[in-house]
Formats: C-alpha cells, structure tokens, sequence
C-alpha cells in the first residue's frame, strides 16, 4: 500500500470522496475539516492530509488541523490503517475517529511512538434525514443578532467546561473557534427565546456534500427540563433540511442517557459510535486536541 500527501484540501477531496461519501454520516466530521479548509482557507493556517491507496483505489484517509486530534476514516481493505499508522510520524495531541478504526490507530500509533492512549470520552453518531413531532415548548427560535455575541460566546465555553467533565480547557483557543465558526458564512448559531429571554443555544456548521452538524446545544443547568433544547433541535433540524440538506448529524456522550433519548425522539438515529483519544507522553498531557469546526 501507498500513503500520499495530497497538498491541498481540493485534491484530497477529489481522492478521498469515493471512499468517504460510502458512510457520510461517520466521516461527518473528517468532510466537514475537509470543506472549511477548501471553502475557508483562513480558518486553519496549517493542515496535514493523509490518503491511502492500494492498487489504484483509495482505501483509506486522514486529516489534521493542528493543534487538534487526527481525524481517521474507515479503511476500505484490512491494512490500511496499519499503513497510515507508519506513516503519520507528526507529534500528534490525540485521535477522533469511528470504531473500530479509532482503537486499531490508536493501539498501533501509540505502540509505534511509545505513548499511551487514553480514552476521554466514547460518542455516539447520528444522522437524521426527517423531523419527528415533539412536544412543543414555550417561545421561539430566532437567529443570533450581534447583541448576543458576549450571551453565545459564554454559553459555548459552558458547554465546553462541563462536556470535559472537569478536564482543563484551553478557553482561548476554544474562544477562536467560536468567533471562527461565527464568521463564517457556511455556520453560526441560533437561540430559543421564551418571553424575551434567551433560554437554549445550538450551533451548526462542518457542511458536508449532503448534510450539516448540529452542535453544540447547550441550555443553563437552570432552565433544564422545560423542553427548550429539544424544540430548538428540532426546529433547526427542520430549517436546515427545506434549505437543501439531506441529513442532519450531531454527535452525542454516551453516557449522557437524556441526550441520546431526546435526540432519538427527534428522528435523530445512531450511525455508529465514536472515540477521542489522547496521546500521553510519560505521564504528562500534551494541550487539548478535540476542535471540531
């Protein structure tokens, strides 16, 4: 087998859609990276890209956008994630990938460069293509206005700190990518309000060819209970989908019960389960590398 470098995001899309597009929905993410360094060539000023072929076919892919974790996609011949394990020798922060591909890269990568690979949290997939009927909840959906920039800002570190269950948050870079993914005309936010006040926030962006990511929805630990994030799911789901979308994705914690069963109430189903991995070098953690655009 072959591992090539394309040199740009265009090239390495021509190569690697075939194989990708097989399962859109698990490789939302590695598509997602993929188009923003395409279509924002701003947003990351470094990527590395990773394209296996054997005999002429692609059967395998990856990318980076360092300081974030490599992004693995599922191999499409036995082999080909040991091949890209060999040839990444890049000093990377961690892995996000699908299982089982996730743990073979880790294992083989981590045993390769004498780290250790610790599992930080196992994630669940989905992929909706129809709204289902919920119950409604008071107030509306509306866009973000630039007035709710300071509101949507802290609410997305929120999410962060409390989806790290604790871990140290790199609140700077995290706070770039948020006024990143809020520029750009391809992602953004929207908020539920229920009698002028601001209760649930959802993100969008990551545009694959047939589908966007949902993320991240957050509501203050306060206001929980009332219904407000599933409404605006849903809601946003719906908006996204008459836009053009086929699909919708959004990644989940699997041990978060009430997410995932709110999400399946929705339409939302599981595609496949993923893992986030991070490398650890003699009992020290390098910087955090989960970014998703």
């Amino acid at each position: 087998m072959e591992v090539r470098r394309p040199s740009d995001p265009s090239s390495f899309l021509d190569e690697a859609g075939p194989l990708l597009l097989e399962d859109e929905a698990r490789h939302n993410l590695l598509l997602g990276l993929a188009g923003t360094l395409r279509d924002d060539p701003g947003r990351y000023p470094e990527f590395r890209l990773w394209v296996v072929a054997d005999a002429g076919e692609v059967v395998g892919a990856a990318l980076q956008t360092p300081p974030h974790n490599l992004v693995v996609a599922r191999p499409a011949r036995a082999g080909a994630i040991e091949a890209l394990a060999e040839a990444v020798d890049e000093d990377l922060p961690g892995l996000t990938a699908a299982n089982p591909e996730a743990q073979e890269f880790a294992a083989l990568w981590s045993s390769r460069h004498g780290v250790a690979p610790r599992l930080r949290f196992a994630q669940g997939v989905y992929a909706l293509e129809r709204v289902l009927p919920v119950p409604t909840a008071r107030g509306r959906m509306r866009d973000m206005a630039v007035a709710d920039l300071p509101l949507v800002r802290a609410w997305w570190l929120a999410f962060g700190r409390e989806a790290l269950h604790g871990e140290e948050l790199d609140e700077a870079e995290l706070a770039r990518s948020v006024d990143a993914r809020l520029r750009s005309p391809h992602s953004g936010a929207v908020l539920w309000e229920d009698d002028g006040r601001v209760v649930s926030l959802a993100g969008f962006g990551g545009a694959t060819p047939n589908g966007i990511r949902i993320g991240p929805v957050y509501t203050p630990p306060e206001l929980r209970g009332r219904g407000y994030a599933t409404a605006l799911v849903a809601a946003l789901s719906s908006r996204l989908l008459a836009a053009g979308r086929r699909f919708c994705f959004l990644y989940t914690d699997l041990a978060n019960p009430t997410a995932n069963a709110i999400y399946r109430r929705i339409g939302y189903e599981l595609a496949c389960e993923s893992a986030e991995f991070r490398f650890e070098r003699d009992g020290l953690d390098k910087p955090d590398g989960g970014g998703r655009t």
